[in-house]
């Protein structure tokens, strides 16, 4: 099964296009072990959700014991689901066949987000692993995305619009896929007409206050699919008590079901 395969029966499965970042802070989490926190949140969230996705540098941050707890947390995702390991990794060839190796050998993720900024023979190591899929980095959700991403060609094209130019052209193997925010509609709704079925991780919603319609209705490709709407924080902590798992699976509904109806719309 391809990622894409697995992306869309996870998807259908659970009614859901959205994917919840598993990125725990210490500062933020209630007074539990990163792993129970984690595996909580999965069991009250599987049925939500068309994928997770655990951001690397939080788990790094804690040394080996957060290397230990993401593997564990891996392990815990139903196997149906997919997990899109989140490192925005980039290097020279050599390198990045290291990095693809340690992702989808070693952690076993089902898809990584990779900075396209060196070029193809950066992202080559990974797009070999037909099975998986490749999330190049578009037009990314903070700020200072346009000090380089909005810079134009003599052709007076963006940045961000070459990589999703580029990015159509290397997906002979149909796993490639693009992260733009939804920060940026405008951005997200050219890259969907550049890009009409490729699948689309868009970050941004909740703390980084993107605007979730916009986000759907250009997301989504002309089934309502392959939008994946990424939230982390304002699910993970919708309460810090002991009920911090009910809190997610309330948050995660909602957020669903909108989601879902905004869906609908964008295809009718």
């Amino acid at each position: 099964m391809t990622f894409v395969d697995k992306l869309l029966a996870a998807s259908r499965k659970n009614k859901s296009l959205l994917c919840i970042g598993l990125d725990p802070d210490p500062q933020l989490m209630p007074k539990v072990s990163l792993i129970d926190f984690n595996k909580a949140i999965i069991d009250a969230t599987a049925d939500m959700v068309c994928a997770y996705k655990p951001n690397l540098a939080f788990y790094e941050a804690l040394g080996i014991d957060g290397i230990k707890a993401l593997h564990k947390t891996v392990e815990h995702v139903p196997s149906h689901i997919p997990i899109i390991g989140d490192g925005k990794r980039g290097d020279i060839g050599n390198t990045a066949k290291a990095y693809a190796q340690a992702l989808f050998e070693v952690f076993d993720f089902d898809a990584a987000t990779v900075n396209p900024y060196l070029g193809f023979d950066s992202i080559e190591p990974f797009i070999v692993y037909v099975d998986k899929g490749v999330f190049l980095l578009c037009r990314t959700s903070n700020r200072g995305a346009t000090d380089f991403q909005s810079i134009a060609d003599a052709d007076g094209i963006p940045l961000y619009e070459s990589v999703a130019r580029k990015a159509e052209e290397w997906n002979v193997k149909g796993n490639i896929g693009l992260v733009v925010g939804a920060t940026y509609p405008e951005e997200l709704k050219q890259v969907r007409k550049l890009c009409p079925e490729m699948p689309l991780l868009i970050p941004g919603i909740g703390a980084q206050s993107g605007d979730l319609a916009a986000a759907v209705g250009y997301g989504v490709n002309c089934k309502g699919e392959k939008a994946i709407i990424a939230v982390s924080r304002q699910i993970l902590y919708a309460s810090q008590g002991k009920d911090f798992a009910e809190g997610a699976r309330r948050i995660a509904q909602e957020l669903r079901d909108k989601i879902n109806d905004l869906a609908r719309r964008a295809v009718h």
